[in-house]
């Protein structure tokens, strides 16, 4: 009797202790996304599939629409990390913020957005656009920024060549142009997809491979942060890298079958087809790092559209050592 409840005390034990080792909870992360746009796709994939647990994180995604409420939550410290454009570091910073906003890991790599004409135009031209009404995106945002950018080299003038409208919330901007005058609109997908499908419009151009390269949304953090949490946030990376080569690697309709659950009111086939369309024209960063020749392809568009506060250097905002590390090891 005593060798049994010998051993079973030695098995509780073992029990006990084996369960306290399998407990240790994982360290949470509270991210604030700009908007929810199936252009960031790799960070629902990285979510779906499971790729913040393997690394020990445990991510709560909230959505917080719009560059200036995102920003708030991160500086206020509603949030850990914020997936952004990249252009709000750069204002946070001209305010002689004293912590600031460093971006350490790349998401998207192109502009996002589609021309989309209420009219078909199978022989478009950008000189089609003279003398229209255009229903553009948020002053100071990074897709009015590129529309213009692009614009302009095209010789078109944004202020003097046509009717340029921005007064329009970014919510709002798909129904105003169904309702209003205007002829052309700048539209995320999928509903410039959704809109061609339906009648509503018909994709003339894309911006972002007339734009070229640019780190268009990247995932920023206070250095505060970096310096108490860095273990954390290169774990954050690795999940986000590991996300970026599966997309890479997997078919559109694969990834339309992982993120639906973040777009419940998308028909799958409108998802697919958006995202295939993403990858043609390759936005999908395919590795963290944002490098220098992005970023000052950014610098470039912010200062054609008069909005470059100042002139900050890349070693500044920019850390592109954790990246660097995820990715050889």
């Amino acid at each position: 009797m005593k060798k049994i409840m010998v051993f079973i005390l030695i098995s509780c034990g073992l029990i006990i202790t084996l369960t306290a080792c399998n407990s240790k909870e994982n360290t949470s992360i509270k991210i604030a996304e700009v908007t929810r746009s199936l252009f960031y796709a790799p960070q629902y994939v990285a979510l779906e599939e499971g790729f913040f647990e393997e690394v020990g994180l445990d991510v709560e995604l909230q959505t917080t629409w719009g560059g200036d409420k995102t920003m708030t939550a991160l500086l206020s410290e509603g949030a850990d990390m914020a997936l952004v454009g990249t252009e709000t570091s750069i204002y946070v910073y001209a305010q002689n913020s004293k912590d600031y906003a460093i971006n350490f890991a790349q998401l998207t790599q192109t502009d996002g957005t589609f021309l989309v004409a209420k009219e078909p135009k199978p022989n478009f031209t950008w000189e089609d656009l003279k003398d229209t009404t255009f229903l553009g995106q948020r002053k100071g945002g990074m897709p009015q920024m590129v529309g213009e950018f692009v614009l302009k080299q095209h010789g078109i003038n944004p202020q003097t060549d046509l009717d340029l409208q921005q007064n329009i919330e970014f919510a709002n901007i798909p129904g105003a142009f169904v309702s209003g005058e205007a002829e052309y609109v700048q539209l995320f997908e999928p509903t410039a997809s959704t809109f061609e499908k339906e009648g509503k419009g018909h994709i003339v151009a894309s911006f972002g491979e007339e734009s070229g390269h640019v780190p268009y949304t990247v995932y920023m953090t206070k250095q505060s942060f970096i310096d108490k949490n860095k273990a954390d946030v290169e774990k954050f990376t690795r999940a986000i890298y590991k996300a970026q080569q599966w997309v890479e690697t997997h078919t559109p309709e694969e990834i339309a079958q992982v993120i639906q659950p973040y777009f419940e009111d998308t028909e799958l086939e409108m998802l697919t087809a958006s995202i295939e369309r993403y990858k043609s024209q390759a936005s999908f960063a395919t590795d963290p790092v944002l490098d220098k020749k992005e970023w000052n392809n950014l610098k470039k568009i912010m200062n054609e559209a008069g909005e470059l506060p100042e002139d900050v250097p890349y070693e500044e905002l920019v850390n592109t050592e954790i990246a660097e590390d995820v990715i050889r090891n």
